[in-house]
């Protein structure tokens, strides 16, 4: 498509959702262009949002490299909750307004998944599908599973998305231990889970399931010296970011029996970020791990919601109205709204 100066362009700069139909009828429907790319790098970003007034991204990275080299950038709307692949300083000192989604759009989604996988793990549900399926039918193939009555499932993180794996868990009859230094011990307590210190949700757990957000502090919180300290009998469930674990720690941890299993949303290496990615993680290959494509957010209606929210939070901004969910705090008029750019309601 070839860009005008009549109206502002918006770049997709990647997504796996097959089609720009919903981004297409809203940027359009503003009277804005919209443009669509499958980035896999900072320089593929650069090159192609030279032209670009709004950037929305699902994995593509925008770093300090790319926002230095975006001259006509005004916002940038992520595809998600987490902002990790956006330099949200460099952007701030550009003026360039960050965006994201609030964990409302897919929380249900989550927590869902994230019981799915625990309960999959402690009953060995994939483990007796693959016997059976290869003409192994005991119930003996699954040993040892013990029952989850009484048992300790503890959250590491107690935002939006663990209250309701809390609630969730609670009717299994495990008591609920969480871990979160950023929200007040008695918001734990009222939710009737018990607030823990990060060793005591590591070392007394019999299941710990991670859901806080990856930042330079929580890359790699699950490493050798952490997984060691778990119960021989714990299984870990991780359906936050996969950096968040050491994959490296975590596969000797599994073969070498520190832990017992491992049910992962994402791993480490997250692979929708990688151009031709081959399945050769060696955790990819072992029994008591189960592993999904970074899925627990989806549904179809959290897909819908999630692609409007971002085309219309790159629309607002360059239509000179305010993000409805800011990422980052501008300074009144560090960036002056573009002339040529439709005004709101035109």
């Amino acid at each position: 498509m070839t860009r005008t100066d009549s109206c502002g362009t918006i770049l997709i700069a990647d997504s796996d959702f097959g089609d720009v139909d919903i981004e297409r009828a809203i940027v359009e429907g503003a009277g804005l262009q919209l443009l669509a790319a499958q980035c896999k790098s900072e320089d593929e970003v650069i090159e192609a949002g030279r032209e670009a007034d709004g950037v929305l991204t699902q994995y593509a990275r925008v770093g300090s490299r790319a926002i230095d080299a975006l001259p006509r950038c005004q916002v940038i709307a992520r595809y998600g909750t987490g902002v990790d692949i956006v330099d949200i300083d460099a952007a701030t000192r550009r003026g360039i307004q960050v965006t994201n989604a609030p964990n409302e759009w897919c929380a249900e989604e989550v927590a869902d998944h994230a019981v799915a996988l625990w309960l999959a793990a402690a009953r060995k549900i994939c483990q007796y599908d693959r016997a059976t399926r290869q003409g192994e039918w005991h119930w003996k193939t699954g040993m040892p599973i013990h029952r989850l009555r009484g048992q300790v499932l503890g959250l590491l993180s107690f935002g939006a998305i663990a209250r309701l794996i809390a609630e969730r868990a609670k009717a299994f009859g495990v008591e609920v231990w969480a871990h979160d230094p950023f929200i007040d011990q008695s918001v734990i307590r009222d939710s009737q889970v018990r607030p823990v210190s990060f060793d005591d949700l590591v070392e007394g757990a019999d299941h710990v399931v991670v859901q806080t957000p990856l930042t330079p502090q929580t890359r790699h919180t699950f490493d050798r010296a952490t997984l060691r300290r778990m119960k021989p009998t714990a299984v870990l469930v991780n359906t936050a970011r996969g950096p968040i674990v050491e994959d490296a720690a975590l596969h000797q941890a599994l073969t070498e029996g520190w832990i017992a299993g491992a049910a992962l949303d994402d791993i480490e290496e997250e692979p929708a970020k990688q151009r031709g990615w081959l399945p050769t993680n060696p955790l990819l290959k072992l029994p008591n791990v189960i592993v999904t494509p970074h899925a627990a957010y989806y549904s179809e209606e959290a897909i819908r919601m999630v692609r409007t929210i971002a085309a219309e939070e790159a629309v607002r901004v360059l239509t000179g109205q305010p993000a409805r969910f800011p990422v980052n705090e501008l300074p009144a008029g560090s960036r002056p709204h573009r002339d040529d750019l439709p005004s709101p309601g035109s």
